[in-house]
């Protein structure tokens, strides 16, 4: 893409006047699918399909490598240095996006939400749920999936009041949404449930009963699908991987 350099993979976008900046999060980038999911491709590479399809000019930040919103480093007390890198960030996606002119999307809600707490306020943040409702369902057709699947909505979504959303882009892409009763925080707390594994079994005990007649469920947050895969028995995945599954392009 031109103005921004981009990761060598990524293809080009259709000329045309739709423009969007994607800032595939550090988990997004380090992180792949599960060993025996049977979706391969990685979430930064399937949203860029997701968005050339939608007739997007995909745009990324220069030295994408190095940016992070901070969140790392502000949930094991680095303040400074979380600060450092939301100004460093700040400064990428306003160059990028033409002081905000153009949406960016992150794949990641916890990340989106710091970005919106520290990033400068011109910039239009959008996480998948918001980005998928408001600009891809102008671009894309949608048809149901005839098949049951589960949602959970992160911590950071919640905060942002997407539960009620996020159940309504499910179900333009699903025949049955289970939304599991009693079960808020999936106890992974972004890197926490790999150092305290009894904090994520703990909050999701009522899990795998509640999912049982779903194929898979969907998230925002690779971590929190991580555990809630886990313990649900079905794959976890972005919720951009089944708005790809069930969308074409809509007729010129």
């Amino acid at each position: 893409p031109t103005g921004a350099s981009a990761p060598a993979h990524a293809p080009r976008g259709p000329v045309s006047d739709r423009k969007v900046v994607y800032f595939p999060s550090c988990i997004a980038r380090s992180m792949g699918p599960a060993r025996d999911d049977e979706q391969r491709d990685p979430l930064p590479a399937k949203t860029i399909g997701l968005l050339l399809k939608a007739g997007y000019h995909v745009l990324f930040p220069e030295k994408m490598g190095d940016l992070c919103c901070g969140q790392p480093f502000e949930s094991k007390g680095f303040k400074a240095q979380a600060d450092m890198k939301a100004k460093e960030l700040s400064e990428a996606l306003l160059k990028v996006s033409d002081n905000g002119a153009i949406p960016v999307l992150c794949d990641t809600s916890p990340c989106l939400y710091r970005m919106k707490e520290t990033l400068d306020k011109r910039l239009k943040l959008y996480e998948p749920i918001e980005f998928a409702l408001e600009h891809l369902t102008q671009a894309l057709d949608f048809r149901k999936a005839e098949r049951t699947i589960a949602i959970h909505s992160t911590c950071t979504a919640v905060k942002l009041g997407l539960p009620g959303k996020f159940k309504q882009l499910a179900e333009l892409c699903a025949e049955q949404v289970i939304v599991p009763e009693d079960v808020f925080c999936c106890g992974f707390a972004g890197d926490r449930g790999f150092s305290f594994p009894e904090l994520n079994t703990g909050a999701l005990k009522e899990l795998r009963r509640q999912v049982e007649i779903c194929e898979e469920g969907y998230s925002t947050s690779r971590t929190c699908e991580i555990g809630l895969s886990l313990h649900g028995k079905i794959p976890y995945r972005n919720i951009l991987y089944l708005v790809d599954e069930v969308t074409t392009p809509k007729p010129a």
